[in-house]
């Protein structure tokens, strides 16, 4: 069973870049877009690119083994929509062709152990009103 819904896994599948925020060592926070892919295998988010391993934001991900994701956009009617995805992280020696044809192997791979999903999983969010619903949870 997936941690993620069915209609969660078919937005993430709908999208190309996440957001991917992580803590350096002075604690300082530091966001990018990645490419990344729903891995159904694994029911994880594996992440990747050109010059990935090399960068800052692979070496803060492996240094503190947590990061948090989020697949955003708005909707044809206006209406924003995300999945935002927590979980600890580690490095894998291969998948970042499965994510784009050209992209070196190494990728980082996402477990969830939160996810929080908005105007995805509901047809009903009116900020203005009061009543946005979140599908949040914890998963192990």
């Amino acid at each position: 069973m997936s941690r993620f819904t069915a209609k969660e896994i078919a937005y993430l599948q709908s999208q190309r870049l996440v957001r991917m925020a992580t803590v350096d060592a002075k604690g300082d926070l530091h966001v990018v877009p990645v490419g990344f892919r729903y891995n159904p295998a694994e029911d994880t988010i594996d992440i990747g690119g050109h010059g990935f391993t090399g960068s800052k934001k692979y070496r803060d991900a492996l240094r503190h083994g947590r990061i948090a994701l989020v697949a955003d956009d708005v909707s044809p009617s206006g209406t924003p929509r995300f999945v935002e995805v927590r979980g600890t992280v580690r490095a894998e020696p291969v998948g970042g062709t499965e994510i784009r044809q050209g992209f070196p192997p190494e990728i980082l791979r996402v477990t969830p152990t939160y996810i929080v999903s908005l105007g995805v999983d509901d047809d009903v969010v009116r900020p203005a009103e009061g009543q946005v619903h979140f599908h949040g949870r914890k998963v192990t």
